[in-house]
């Protein structure tokens, strides 16, 4: 009887972890073949490639001297001979695009490069591979027509506008994605892909105006119907538009929201990600939440050695040590300038980010020598004096400065009759108008 109940066990004991085995098969290639589609799916998105367009900005900034020093940022000289390369090789293989960089970028400065350049002939080429590419790929739509059913005539139009929007130029690449938003049945979910990627397509290109119309529009559909990876991913895309039309204050909190959950890796890196959003947030969080969401946040801790520069900004203004501050701005700088986000507005933010750290420190007196106060900063009473006043005259710091005895004075705002004359004003406003409509009534 003990040999039988033993048999039975083993027996038992056997099926089991052959069933376990056969699970375990299972679960590594349900895993592979969720990889698979996930890198796939990557793939796809890395068309029009944003990275390419940060590096395309950054050989512009070089060939054009407004970027000195490549190396303080970690580019180097042979940046353009790179990115040229790159778009006219089998990687990009885009001649509208090199022709364009070739004749604004290059040739107008000549001695900025020491690299032969692909004659018209070989452009000529390419182009005429891709209008045989393009004749496939239009093929293969009718075909699926004929054949095949919905999903594939969608799968082969965005073959098209990938293809369009890596080797042709913007108009192109807008119209073979207008064509499949002009598909029938298409659910909410493509819509909002087709969309953004047509956006990446517009922000490659630099076509603000565009961009800002399709990011709107993406997410007033994603706010109707989409799920939460779309919104959350439209959220990088609404703060990066904001961005470019300076509406820092909205592209920061859309941004701080996103930094554990950032998934928008076709738009932009990580380690971009989090310099955007500390560079926004510092100018409009309230200190206690710098301290809790950007210096102490986990996310950005992980990369540190990424943004040692930027990081070491916002944790010099929350330590109050205003010398190494203004001396880390110097360091900012070319890192605005190497971007092709930030670069159009790093005067402003340089600006704004000088007035920040004077503001803080004045807080806390009621009166200090210009001498003590250019001595915390590590910089000329002079340079101080000059910068103060231009700030004191346009209003942007409630001081003003005693210059025979040397002392800046702060003037305390009374936010109650501020907020009362604002109150009079918008009252006065609303009863001229309600006048105004009082007389178009009666007539």
């Amino acid at each position: 009887t003990n040999s039988l109940l033993n048999a039975k066990k083993m027996s038992t004991e056997g099926a089991n972890s052959g069933g376990s085995s056969e699970m375990e098969v299972d679960a590594v290639a349900i895993s592979d073949s969720t990889r698979k589609q996930k890198a796939a799916e990557l793939m796809e998105l890395k068309n029009p490639n944003m990275s390419l367009a940060q590096s395309i900005h950054q050989m512009t900034v070089i060939v054009n001297g407004t970027l000195e020093d490549p190396a303080c940022v970690g580019l180097s000289s042979d940046l353009p001979e790179t990115v040229m390369k790159m778009i006219a090789g089998p990687e990009v293989e885009n001649p509208s695009l090199y022709r364009h960089l070739r004749d604004s970028v290059l040739l107008p400065s000549p001695g900025s490069y020491s690299f032969d350049l692909p004659n018209e002939d070989e452009l000529t080429a390419m182009e005429t591979r891709h209008r045989a590419t393009l004749e496939k790929l239009e093929a293969k739509v009718e075909d699926a027509k004929e054949n095949a059913g919905e999903m594939e005539v969608l799968a082969a139009r965005f073959e098209i506008a990938r293809f369009a929007a890596k080797c042709l130029g913007k108009v192109e690449a807008i119209a073979a994605y207008d064509k499949i938003l002009a598909l029938p049945k298409l659910s909410s979910g493509k819509i909002i892909d087709t969309i953004m990627e047509c956006a990446r397509v517009a922000s490659f290109y630099g076509d603000t105006k565009k961009n800002g119309e399709l990011v709107d529009k993406a997410v007033k559909l994603s706010n109707e119907g989409g799920d939460w990876d779309r919104r959350n991913r439209l959220k990088v895309y609404s703060a990066m538009n904001k961005i470019l039309n300076r509406d820092f204050k909205g592209a920061a909190s859309l941004l701080v929201d996103c930094i554990a959950t950032f998934s928008c890796n076709e738009l932009c890196s990580y380690s971009d990600f989090i310099v955007y959003a500390i560079l926004t947030n510092i100018l409009h969080l309230p200190r206690t939440e710098v301290k809790a969401k950007i210096v102490d946040g986990p996310e950005i801790l992980s990369i540190l050695n990424e943004i040692p520069v930027v990081y070491k900004l916002v944790c010099s203004l929350y330590d109050c040590d205003y010398k190494a501050f203004l001396h880390t701005l110097v360091e900012v700088q070319p890192i605005l300038i190497a971007d092709r986000f930030l670069q159009p507005h790093a005067g402003y933010l340089l600006r704004e980010l000088h007035v920040l750290g004077y503001k803080q420190f004045l807080e806390s007196y009621k009166s200090v020598t210009l001498e003590s106060m250019a001595s915390s900063f590590g910089v000329g009473t002079e340079f101080l004096d000059l910068q103060l006043s231009r700030f004191i005259a346009a209003g942007r710091l409630t001081a003003k400065i005693d210059k025979f005895g040397g002392v800046v004075e702060t003037n305390r705002p009374d936010l109650k009759n501020a907020q009362y004359r604002e109150t009079i004003q918008k009252g006065d406003l609303l009863l001229n108008r309600i006048q105004k409509l009082a007389r178009v009534v009666d007539l």
